[in-house]
């Protein structure tokens, strides 16, 4: 950073408004350093200025939503400049016969999902991250258990407008309808998506799993009654595991007999419940552990559980989606950097001969700053 403090931020203010732009606090930390100035500017017009002044005084920026994983991926080190997003929401263009609308990429899915509820939609995505917005959401593809019927994010994207880092202002479509997000670098402002009927009832199945072995055929089982999602939990003792279907459908009387015929189906030790398990679309891990993201076929899935907790000396939590095999395992942060790396490698190799991988997504700052962790954009 080369420009004088007092005029950087004297310029920002002017871009965004005296109670918009300011120097960072205690809050606005980036890999374990505060950042020296935040901006929050209120439309794309201002978020294009924010970077242009950033490119002509040399400062490195970051844009951050609700900052739920802004420390995930390898340690971003030198931001200079924080682009919040928050002013950045809203609601536009509610194409309710059409199920389209514009959403500002500050708007937290949460309250997304609530505002559209009131005409009986919603946009069919679920981030783990409890707080996360929507462009946090888009940045790295954030899928959570409905992933299982309705892909990711970015498949209910027809548009996005963003800027660039040299501040000029672009829209994608991208090809067959998705946009490239990942190849986006700068600040996504808005995204036309495309959105789905609220289901009018849902239940949920869950089963026993006492090893992974079993994940296969209960998963197969599954699919004839065609869940919205289907989620494993497997917690440290490696004995307890819970397999769980979500099945959803425009009336009571569909979803209640395909639940009670998959519960039939899956045997004695299966149950009906109308709400989720208190796991349901959490991610298993904290700030203080070692978070592992690994992706292979389903039918691999239990080999690549028995190779990580062979390589870590015993069972691992693990929790994540069984039907497409994205599943999040944990290692405990006091293994150590040189430890936790032994481990990714071993599993990286027996995944590559599965054609899956394994992708670290977050660490305690020590470890992170020694380990091969995952590019941000690359985390899922």
């Amino acid at each position: 950073m080369s420009a004088p403090s007092d005029h950087v931020l004297n310029a920002l203010v002017d871009i965004c408004g005296p109670d918009y732009a300011r120097l960072g606090r205690s809050v606005d930390t980036v890999a374990g350093h505060r950042v020296p100035f935040v901006a929050v500017p209120a439309t794309t017009t201002m978020a294009a200025e924010v970077l242009r002044l950033a490119r002509e005084h040399g400062l490195m920026t970051l844009t951050r939503g609700s900052g739920s994983k802004i420390d995930w991926g390898a340690p971003r080190n030198g931001i200079d400049l924080l682009i919040d997003t928050g002013r950045l929401s809203g609601l536009w263009n509610h194409q309710i016969e059409a199920a389209t609308a514009e959403i500002g990429t500050g708007t937290p899915v949460r309250a997304l999902q609530s505002a559209l509820a009131l005409h009986g939609q919603r946009l069919a995505a679920d981030p783990p991250s409890r707080t996360a917005t929507v462009g946090g959401m888009l940045a790295v593809n954030e899928a959570g258990p409905l992933r299982h019927r309705f892909g990711t994010p970015a498949e209910h994207v027809l548009k996005v407008t963003y800027v660039d880092r040299a501040g000029v202002v672009s829209e994608s479509d991208g090809e067959d309808g998705r946009p490239g997000l990942a190849e986006i670098d700068g600040v996504i402002t808005s995204a036309v998506v495309r959105l789905e009927p609220l289901p009018g009832a849902r239940r949920w199945v869950t089963v026993a799993v006492p090893t992974p072995l079993q994940i296969i055929k209960l998963s197969e089982t599954a699919r004839e009654v065609e869940p919205s999602a289907l989620e494993i939990d497997l917690p440290a003792d490696g004995l307890s595991g819970t397999l769980v279907a979500l099945l959803e459908g425009p009336n009571e009387t569909d979803v209640v007999e395909r639940s009670d015929r998959l519960a039939e189906a899956w045997g004695a030790s299966a149950g009906v419940a109308p709400i989720a398990p208190p796991w349901w679309g959490r991610y298993p891990f904290d700030r203080t552990e070692v978070a592992l993201r690994l992706a292979v076929s389903a039918s691999d899935l239990p080999a690549a559980l028995y190779a990580l907790g062979d390589a870590t000396g015993g069972a691992v939590p693990a929790r994540g989606s069984a039907g497409v095999a994205s599943v999040f395992a944990v290692l405990p942060g006091s293994l150590g950097p040189e430890r936790a790396a032994r481990i990714v490698e071993s599993v990286r190799h027996v995944l590559m001969a599965r054609n899956g991988r394994v992708v670290v997504v977050s660490a305690p700052a020590e470890t992170a700053r020694r380990i091969e962790m995952a590019a941000y954009r690359d985390l899922f």
